[in-house]
């Protein structure tokens, strides 16, 4: 019990602002790590609850196009922003490598490129224009799965994947992350997703973003000899994306 606790901790710590005392983290072993990866796609449910709860307590005060704005707002704060800076790193380290090792190189500097805020204007974007969109009755649900989607992409990115650098944010979870891991995310990913959006919703989500993700993975692998932890925020990122943008086609399917 201590030990899955641990884990959920650790989950939390990284996956969001939300500070946990050292002594709830007994242990960063590898088993800690790769306990804490089960429990992505549960820290993600969590987020979403808040995302409804913020949701249902603004919507008589705002118009929906300041609403859901607001409610972009409040994720990417309580998240730390982590994943918004991984798409803008890995935008730039693309756009302006031209060697794996040029492109590692950038990914270390803190500065943030013109065409690194262009994908983070563009992402923030299409998930603004993909909640206006969501057809009636589809928003809270929507709001409740796409921090789920997101951590569970992470998870199945970081399996049998390589850190190319000794150290940083994120190699240990590369490093520690077990088949076990994976069936127990997807298991969680799928009763989630199935018990708003329907079974075949649930298959749809676990086949189409396992190829999207394992695809993006071996791309990426190729350019910079493996994933890091900006790497993991851009699936993240990209997933929740594509989440928000297909929800409608959930209708076709119940």
């Amino acid at each position: 019990m201590k030990h899955a606790w641990g884990g959920f901790a650790l989950a939390c710590q990284f996956l969001t602002i939300i500070p946990f005392p050292s002594r709830w983290i007994p242990e960063t072993i590898p088993s800690t790590f790769s306990m804490a990866l089960r429990w992505f796609p549960v820290v993600g449910f969590l987020l979403g609850i808040g995302l409804v709860a913020m949701d249902r307590a603004l919507e008589d005060l705002f118009a929906p196009v300041v609403l859901n704005l607001i409610i972009l707002s409040l994720y990417v704060a309580v998240t730390g922003g982590l994943h918004q800076d991984g798409l803008a790193d890995t935008v730039d380290a693309l756009a302006g490598g031209t060697t794996p090792e040029h492109r590692l190189e950038i990914f270390r500097d803190s500065h943030i490129g013109a065409l690194g805020v262009t994908g983070l204007v563009l992402s923030l974007g299409l998930r603004y224009a993909g909640l206006m969109a969501l057809p009636g009755g589809m928003r809270e649900f929507t709001l409740l799965c796409m921090p789920v989607v997101g951590r569970w992409s992470m998870v199945l990115g970081v399996w049998k994947s390589i850190y190319p650098r000794v150290k940083g944010l994120g190699a240990s979870f590369i490093r520690n992350c077990s088949s076990v891991d994976v069936v127990i995310a997807s298991l969680a990913l799928a009763i989630m997703v199935g018990a708003f959006f329907g079974p075949m919703s649930a298959v749809l989500v676990l086949c189409v973003g396992s190829i999207l993700v394992r695809a993006y993975v071996w791309w990426i692998s190729r350019k910079i000899g493996g994933i890091t932890g900006d790497i993991l925020g851009s699936i993240n990122e990209g997933i929740e994306i594509i989440f928000i943008l297909c929800a409608p086609m959930f209708l076709f399917l119940v």
